[in-house]
Order: structure tokens, then C-alpha cells, then sequence
């Protein structure tokens, strides 16, 4: 089977899924207990009127036809307008205005889980019954079992009593802010400021750092946990099967044994683990959000589905549900790099 065959049998599979999880979408808004138009008119708002912004929205139409309408406007991409948070914008205008602070925050949350996670277990696999080997174990281990919530919880907890616990402010450590931003790419429009005015491009970027680091940490700290724990278990694997030991017989080098055999067959077992970062940034990135009051798509998506914003809740999962597919899908490709024996045959 050809990469471009194998990429469209699982790009056809992939239709019944997007489908089924825009279907559930649908059912758990329109079938619960929210009411868009009373969410709209709040608490004062008389049984009359809620029946006139149901008929203006097409909530009175029969169930099956607002089912048909919402499928086929999201498959078409017509994403439709907010009818709660933002009443009368653009779904997608929505999307666009609060996706850069959750792609910051998951662009260092990766990044934290693994530039920490995967060299700590790789080097406790490599060093194994040490001191180091059961230090990363042990903190592997508590990071994992500390649930997000509560860690987020913690972690404000402190950064706000910062100058009473270790004498310095965290509000003006640095730089003075308290508003999560994400760095303002206007100066790659014009590079030559980074040589004539560098320190403001990066106090800009200091700002934007500093105040994402203790969400990204609390987002990131269960995949670092994670991804320790099972890089050690398949380096001490690899280090055991015997092409490792023959390598050693014939004299290779610690060095190109470490990064030509250990280090890239350990890498395969941790391949679904990245790509199933997408899952932890969205559901987790819900939480985080919200404690840090960071206006993100995830503190945009609890707010919509709080209120039955039905086009918003239901253009936020569709795309939830394209990035997660598409990286399972990138997840194939990425087995057939690491490891040249997988293949796309059936």
C-alpha cells in the first residue's frame, strides 16, 4: 500500500468519527437542560420572549432538521455566528481572537513536557538504581498524580503570596503584569526593530514568558510525568535486547550506541504518548484556563457550552475533533520515520 493510499483509507475512516463526535455535540446541547434563548434574555426574561428568540435561532424547527442544518453547515465550513457569548459574531472571528494565548500556552506546555520529561527518563534508564534513577522515578510519579486542578489551585495559591513566603513580588518579578498575553508578532513585519529597539521586542517577549510558564507547567505536568516514566522503561528494554548487546561485542562506540540504537527505538513506544499531547492541552487547557483566568479557547468553550451557545460549542468541537484525527494521522507517518520496519500494509 502506497503512503497516498494509506493517507486517503484513513482519511475516509476518519469521516464516521468527525460525525460521531460532532453527532454527541448536538445531542448533549439540544437535548440537555440549557436554554440558549433563556441564557440570552438572562433571568428576567418572560416565557414570551423566550419563545421569540427560539424562533428567531430555528429552536422551534423539529429536532431532525436543526440536526441536518448544524451537520451540514459545519461540514461546509459555515461555522455560523455566537447566539450567546458574543451574540451576532462570527464563530470563527471568536476562534481567531482567543486561539493565540492557548497556542501559546500549549507551545510551552509541549515544550515543558518534553524538554524535562523525555531527557529525565532516558537518563534514568540509562542510569539505572542510582540516586538520579530513583529521584526522576519518585518525581514522576508526583507529578503524575497531581490532578491539574488542584496543582493549578496551588500554584496561584503562592505566585500571589510570593513576597511573603520568599521576599519578592511574582506581580513584578522581571516584568510588571498580570494580564496572560501572547507575544505580539507585530515586529516580524518589521525585523530591522529587533536591531534598532531589541529591548522592547524582548521585554514583549519576557512578559508573554513569564506569565504563561505556571499554567504551561500546570498543563504540561502530568504528560512530563508520563513521558519519564515510560521513556526509562523503554530505555532499560532497549539496553536489555540483544542487537544492543551484539553492537556492544563489536566494539561500538557508548556514544553512537546510546543515540543509534538506545535513543531512537526508545523513542517508538513514546510516539502515541506526544501525539496525545492534543488530548491533554484541550481537556486540560479547560481547567488551567479558567483558574488562571486566561482568555484562551478553553475558557471560551466552557463559557459557550455553560450558556448552550450551540454554533460556538459546536464549531470549538469540530475543530477539536480535526486536530486530534489529523494528529493521529501524523502519528502513522511519524512510526514509519522512527522506525523503518513498519510499513503501510494492512
Amino acid at each position: 500500500m502506497s503512503r497516498a493510499t494509506y493517507m486517503l483509507k484513513r482519511l475516509v475512516l476518519s469521516i464516521p468519527v468527525i460525525i460521531f463526535g460532532t453527532t454527541v455535540t448536538f445531542a448533549i446541547i439540544r437535548l440537555g437542560p440549557l436554554s440558549p434563548a433563556a441564557a440570552i434574555l438572562g433571568p428576567q426574561g418572560d416565557a414570551r420572549a423566550i419563545r421569540q428568540i427560539e424562533q428567531r435561532l430555528g429552536l422551534n424547527e423539529p429536532l431532525w432538521e436543526q440536526y441536518f442544518e448544524f451537520m451540514g453547515d459545519l461540514f461546509l465550513f459555515d461555522l455560523g455566528q455566537s447566539w450567546v457569548v458574543n451574540s451576532g459574531t462570527p464563530a470563527i472571528d471568536l476562534i481567531i481572537s482567543y486561539a493565540p494565548r492557548t497556542i501559546w500556552l500549549g507551545f510551552w506546555a509541549v515544550l515543558i513536557a518534553l524538554g524535562i520529561g523525555i531527557p529525565l527518563g532516558f537518563y534514568a534508564g540509562l542510569n539505572p538504581n542510582t540516586f538520579s534513577d530513583y529521584f526522576a522515578s519518585f518525581g514522576g510519579i508526583v507529578w503524575r498524580a497531581m490532578p491539574n486542578f488542584w496543582l493549578a489551585v496551588i500554584l496561584v495559591t503562592v505566585l500571589s503570596q510570593t513576597e511573603q513566603l520568599f521576599g519578592f513580588s511574582w506581580t513584578s518579578f522581571i516584568v510588571e503584569t498580570n494580564v496572560v498575553t501572547s507575544p505580539n508578532l507585530a515586529v516580524l513585519k518589521n525585523p530591522t526593530r529587533l536591531m534598532t529597539d531589541p529591548g522592547q521586542a524582548w521585554t514583549n517577549l519576557a512578559k508573554a514568558t513569564k506569565q504563561i510558564l505556571p499554567p504551561a507547567l500546570v498543563l504540561g505536568s502530568a504528560s512530563m510525568g508520563t513521558e519519564m516514566r515510560i521513556g526509562r522503561t523503554a530505555v532499560l528494554e532497549t539496553i536489555n535486547s540483544k542487537y544492543v548487546e551484539t553492537a556492544k561485542a563489536k566494539g561500538v562506540s557508548p556514544r553512537v550506541l546510546v543515540w543509534k540504537h538506545i535513543f531512537r527505538n526508545a523513542l517508538i513506544p513514546l510516539v502515541p504518548v506526544i501525539t496525545a499531547e492534543a488530548f491533554i492541552l484541550i481537556g486540560g487547557s479547560v481547567l488551567v484556563e479558567t483558574v488562571f483566568s486566561i482568555n484562551g479557547i478553553g475558557l471560551l468553550f466552557f463559557r459557550a457550552a455553560e450558556q448552550g451557545d450551540l454554533p460556538l460549542v459546536g464549531t470549538l468541537m469540530y475543530l477539536f475533533i480535526l486536530l486530534i484525527v489529523g494528529l493521529n494521522i501524523v502519528q502513522d507517518f511519524a512510526y514509519t520515520i522512527i522506525d523503518p520496519r513498519v510499513g503501510y500494509d494492512a
